[in-house]
């Protein structure tokens, strides 16, 4: 019986421990910086079924661009570092997207985004499609 209690007040002590331990841990601070039901342009989302997500970092040298292209499905970019000037074909209308800054990129629309400033562009891009698709770049053919 002795050995018990001696175990439980054991057991008690480290828990005690941990506890104080935890509370003496920093919390972590969370901050949303985007929200959205729709693409940049307003559409709403395109979601595969059962998608498959990926995630790279794309950099863009200053003076570098994209070719012309659209996505099929979601693609999102958060900009880590620089400024990317994104050109919609369709409409002709150009915004730019800062470091800091996410956006779902437009879907079914020919566009293409280009470094117009003097350091790199850095996009920590997510996409989400169909299993064993390659791409969710689909670019445009030259005319």
């Amino acid at each position: 019986m002795k050995r018990y209690v001696a175990l439980g007040a054991g057991a008690l002590l480290i828990l005690g421990y941990a506890t104080a331990v935890i509370a003496d841990t920093p919390s972590v601070d969370v901050k949303p910086i985007f929200k959205s039901v729709t693409t940049v342009t307003g559409q709403d989302l395109n979601m595969p079924a059962k998608p498959e997500v990926t995630a790279i970092v794309a950099t863009f040298p200053p003076g570098s661009r994209l070719p012309v292209h659209k996505h099929p499905y979601p693609h999102y970019a958060y900009v880590l570092q620089g400024v990317l000037t994104v050109h919609n074909e369709e409409t002709g209308k150009t915004f730019d997207v800062k470091q800091g800054e996410f956006l779902i990129e437009m879907e079914n629309t020919w566009h293409y985004g280009i470094n117009n400033g003097t350091v790199p562009v850095k996009l920590l891009v997510i996409d989400q499609v169909p299993p064993g698709t390659k791409t969710n770049t689909i670019p445009k053919e030259s005319e």
